[in-house]
């Protein structure tokens, strides 16, 4: 097992030998990365002035950002072919692994300016940090501005029936979705089974995004849906912005929830889970202090990893 960590100061590759993760490489020193995802064997790194491509399992990597007019990158990507970027401010770039340059998906910026996203922690218009696919189906996640949804596999962007584009943090939106957005699950059993942690609590959709359901009044980032049971989710909510985290578990869809944080000293007082990742027969948790936990996902006993690496923003795995 591989992963390549996206932290604040370049790129981490780290391997695991006898359960016992080590650094084997660095690449992109200096360089603050904010996401990095794999899409059929070539890896993609983000940061905060372009995008760097890896086609040798992040041996190398080079510029690939030709054409990406907005180059603040806050998520990316990939399905199939295609890979889709995120940024901030708020904009779906899409490009195929062979295309020469980046598309601008000029909608959601369209959508963004109407309404007048924002960040509460920056001066720009809202930002994308998150999406989800399920064959031709793609969600993505706005902060602050709500949920979007494709159903040509990225070409087009309308805002899902049940999140109305307003930025208002002071409405109470269901059976709307909370505008503040911060990532987005879709299932594999379903296309029209979404999940969405937000800033005014973790949502759930029957019906594609037309109607949501509040499972759990909290802030939260991240969440992890059990690709075999749609019912267990695994959440990380907080009672504020980064204040008082925790894991807990749901079986039953987010009717009820117990606490899932085995091995570790919690609540945080001030951090908590920027994003769930399976990898294999384990779960991995990046916090927003920028430390990496792991757990059998049998027990879901958490431990640190790689603590000699600091400021992980993002990982991914590779077998």
């Amino acid at each position: 097992m591989k992963l390549l960590l996206a932290t604040q100061q370049g790129q981490v590759t780290a391997q695991r030998a006898e359960d016992i993760w080590r650094v084997t490489s660095r690449a992109l020193d200096g360089k603050e990365l904010t996401c990095i995802a794999g899409v059929n064997g070539t890896f993609y790194a983000g940061t905060n002035n372009g995008i760097f491509r890896s086609p040798d399992r992040g041996e190398t990597w080079t510029e690939w950002d030709s054409g990406l007019a907005v180059r603040h990158t806050r998520w990316i990507a990939g399905q199939g072919e295609r890979v889709f970027v995120g940024t901030e401010p708020a904009s779906i770039f899409v490009k195929g692994d062979h295309e020469s340059n980046w598309r601008e998906c000029a909608e959601v910026a369209a959508l963004r300016d109407r309404h007048r996203w924002f960040l509460p922690y920056s001066s720009e218009a809202g930002c994308i940090r998150g999406f989800a696919f399920n064959g031709s189906r793609v969600y993505a996640a706005a902060e602050v501005g709500g949920a979007l949804r494709s159903d040509d596999e990225g070409a087009s962007w309308r805002m899902c029936a049940g999140s109305s584009g307003s930025p208002s943090l002071s409405a109470s939106p269901e059976p709307d979705i909370h505008p503040d957005v911060h990532s987005i699950e879709v299932h594999p059993s379903s296309p029209d089974l979404v999940y969405a942690p937000t800033g005014g609590g973790f949502f759930r959709s029957l019906d594609g995004g037309q109607t949501w359901k509040l499972s759990y009044r909290c802030y939260v980032r991240a969440a992890w849906i059990d690709p075999k049971d749609p019912d267990h989710i695994l959440l990380g909510p907080a009672d504020g912005v980064s204040r008082n985290g925790r894991i807990e578990e749901s079986r039953d869809g987010g009717k009820s929830w117990q606490k899932a944080s085995h091995g570790l000293d919690v609540p945080w007082r001030g951090h908590m889970v920027e994003r769930f990742y399976q990898l294999g027969d384990e779960l991995l948790a990046v916090l927003s202090n920028g430390q990496l936990l792991a757990a059998p996902m049998q027990t879901l006993e958490w431990a640190q990893i790689l603590a000699e690496v600091p400021g992980i923003n993002a990982i991914a795995g590779m077998a």
